[in-house]
């Protein structure tokens, strides 16, 4: 364990051992720092991957947690709550930030961030939103939501997509929905500017890991210190069983198509290997 691991273990397990009520009243004091920067989503498009790569350099610091689900899940608890998972404020300065990709979806989520951060600065994977959602349908199925077919589970949503009134289906059933990035995307443009949120794509990722973190580096306005490792697109899950039938894949880019093109016309978003 070097030392940089050692002081992130350490620090949790001071966190930890504090009282509730004692975190509360610290982070309600200002003895922790806000965040600098979220990483929004998408779902299954590499957000635990960059998180970690990104807080391995050494001007970053990690959250407690990588989710704390505050904006969506959370919401409830006071900021004081949430500012306690971010680290201690020192003389030496630093980023921080954390990655919880439901925020991206959910949408009550940007007004509530503006609310408590209109400064943050926000991070966006988006991943080609077939291989997302095959990859979303696996991860599920892997949790024990999913017992359908990836057939079955995805024209039932065609059918009739989720919403709040069903939480569990909407966070970890929207295999379709969360794929329609253009209309997320909207949502938080309402209350943030374009300078404010970096939109990457997963693929460029997934191949050139270091330049995309020199991206978000410089986004940050950091250099980028730690030589960064490759990135696997599946990390933490699963070999996929078998591949996505032909013809399902083919209806499903259909099914995409007119969203991706509003992603690339509303955003900026290059889509060409999408197609």
């Amino acid at each position: 364990m070097n030392s940089r691991t050692f002081r992130q273990h350490l620090w949790r397990w001071l966190f930890f051992s504090i009282p509730y009520r004692s975190r509360r009243l610290l982070g309600a004091a200002g003895w922790f720092k806000q965040p600098d920067f979220l990483i929004i989503g998408a779902q299954r498009a590499g957000t635990t991957a960059l998180y970690g790569q990104l807080t391995q350099q050494p001007q970053v610091r990690p959250a407690l947690l990588k989710e704390i689900h505050y904006f969506d899940l959370n919401s409830q608890k006071p900021p004081s709550w949430y500012l306690a998972h971010f680290p201690l404020r020192l003389c030496q300065p630093f980023v921080t930030g954390e990655a919880s990709p439901y925020y991206l979806f959910h949408p009550a989520v940007p007004r509530r961030v503006f609310a408590l951060l209109p400064a943050v600065k926000l991070i966006v994977l988006l991943r080609h939103p077939v291989h997302r959602a095959y990859s979303n349908y696996h991860h599920a199925h892997k949790l024990g939501f999913e017992s359908r077919s990836f057939r079955e589970a995805v024209e039932a949503e065609m059918r009739q997509p989720y919403t709040l009134d069903e939480p569990m289906q909407h966070r970890e059933l929207s295999y379709l929905a969360r794929g329609i990035y253009h209309e997320q995307l909207t949502r938080w443009r309402q209350f943030f500017p374009a300078d404010q949120l970096l939109i990457l794509k997963s693929e460029d990722y997934f191949t050139q890991p270091e330049a995309t973190l020199r991206r978000v580096m410089d986004y940050l306005a950091l250099p980028v210190l730690q030589k960064v490792a490759t990135v696997d697109p599946e990390t933490n899950a699963n070999l996929y069983p078998e591949p996505i039938a032909p013809a399902l894949k083919e209806e499903l880019n259909a099914f995409f198509a007119p969203h991706n093109q509003q992603l690339a016309e509303h955003f900026e978003f290059p889509i060409e290997d999408w197609t």
